[in-house]
This record gives structure tokens, sequence and C-alpha cells, in this order.
């Protein structure tokens, strides 16, 4: 089945993690039939930071910007299935979980959990305080998936694009998406 997914990225630090899922979806691409990016500010601003340039605008997927109310996804007619925040700050996780819908990427979350579709947020801060774990738990009893970027080592990861997907590869797996990736004590 091919994946409508929207794939979002917010100023929190761990601009590689969403690196190494731009690059797992392009190496996904039989699996899709459309990928929509919505950036906020600071993430393009962490990007350039962490990452050196703007190398986002490389990958073979449409970025719609954040106060881009016409964008496919905004609205569920459009029957994007999955839509993964990575990396998701605080900030954000605490808009969507009390459905305030500022821009598209709090918007798309708020369709998402409207239509009952995955939603995925790649939390990563630490630590948590009680209205960030409350915030989890509105999002989760929504139908959302936290997932924390707290990386395995079981694998051995050799660098930080390794390390980081540790996480993608969960993520996408939480996704529902076809991956051949480190499994816990399966012998390949």
């Amino acid at each position: 089945m091919n994946r409508k997914l929207v794939f979002a990225i917010t100023g929190a630090s761990g601009a590689v993690y969403a690196k190494v899922l731009f690059d797992r979806l392009v190496m996904l691409s039989g699996q899709l039939a459309d990928v929509g990016v919505v950036m906020s500010d600071n993430a393009r601003d962490v990007w350039a930071y962490e990452l050196g340039g703007h190398s986002y605008l490389n990958y073979p997927f449409r970025v719609y910007e954040k106060s881009d109310f016409f964008a496919p996804f905004a609205s569920g007619s459009a029957r994007y299935d999955t839509m993964v925040v990575c990396p998701c700050s605080m900030g954000t996780m605490s808009r969507i979980a009390h459905g305030f819908s500022d821009d598209l990427i709090t918007r798309a979350a708020d369709v998402m959990l409207k239509e009952r579709r995955r939603l995925i947020l790649v939390v990563r801060d630490a630590p948590y305080g009680l209205i960030q774990i409350n915030n989890m738990k509105t999002i989760t009893e929504a139908g959302g998936i936290i997932c924390p970027a707290s990386p395995s080592f079981y694998s051995r990861p050799a660098n930080f694009e390794e390390l980081a997907a540790t996480i993608v590869d969960r993520v996408l797996d939480l996704a529902g998406f076809d991956i051949k990736t480190y499994r816990w004590n399966e012998h390949t």
C-alpha cells in the first residue's frame, strides 16, 4: 500500500533525526504515494546550525509553508494516513495536545487525531516535567503515539546518523512501512 505521509520538522534540537528520516523516505519511495513536508522557522534555523546549510531543500518532497492552510493535509478529505513530527518540540506538542491549531503543523496534527489516523511525535527534550508528561498522556489518549528520541545502542551504531536511525527506523515501523533494520536478537 502506498502511504500518504505528512512530515513535520520543528525547532527542537536533533535535526539529524529529520535528515535521516528524509534519507529513509527517499529509499522507501516505492511505498509512498505522497510526502508533504512542513517546517517551522526554528526548524530551518536549527538545521542550519546543527547540520550546516539548507540541504532539506535537496529532497524530492514538496515543502509547504507553515502558514499554508491550503496544503492538502490541512483537511481530512485529502486522506493522508500518517503524520510524523520529527523532532517535535515541547511547544508544538503542547499546542497539539490542546487543539491549538495556529499553523500548518498543528492543524495537520489536529486533522490526524480527529480522523483517527496515525500521528507520531518524536519528542526531543529532557527532562520531562509534569506539564510535558500530561501533554503526552493527552495525545496518547487521543490516539497519537509518543516516540521519544531516545536512541538504542544494542545495534552498535558507529556514528550520529546510525544512532539517529535507531529511532527513525522505529518511527517507520510505527508508521507501517516495510523496512529492513536491526532487530533485537534476530540473526541475519
